[in-house]
């Protein structure tokens, strides 16, 4: 069975702050555990990380996990360090131009 990881137990591995966690999820990054995009919405509303270091910190931390879908969240991170979009219209526009979804929105932007 492979690992999740939510945004509490990536940010203690980016953070450090607590060793023993780190530690932890180092450890589970080791066996292929997998991560979820609301880590983005912590560092910028709670630890008021800019959007340059989070994609920069991210991309970092992407290149050490096995992740299936690791193009489109290369490409996320790119439209969410270029770009003033919302972290999840960069997840449609990456996985438009990635994985050529069609998106149905109603939004005039």
């Amino acid at each position: 069975m492979s690992k999740i990881l939510d945004a509490n137990a990536i940010l203690r591995y980016l953070l450090n702050d607590i060793e023993e966690q780190a530690e932890c999820v180092e450890e589970a990054i080791r066996s292929g555990a997998g991560t979820i995009p609301e880590v983005v919405y912590v560092l910028t509303g709670v630890y008021q990380c800019g959007r340059k270091e989070i994609a920069d910190t991210l991309g970092v931390f992407l290149k050490e996990i096995d992740l299936v879908d690791k193009p489109v969240v290369m490409q996320v991170l790119v439209y969410y360090h270029t770009s003033n979009l919302d972290y999840v219209d960069c997840i449609l526009a990456a996985r438009a131009d990635v994985l050529k979804d069609d998106i149905l929105t109603f939004d005039r932007k």
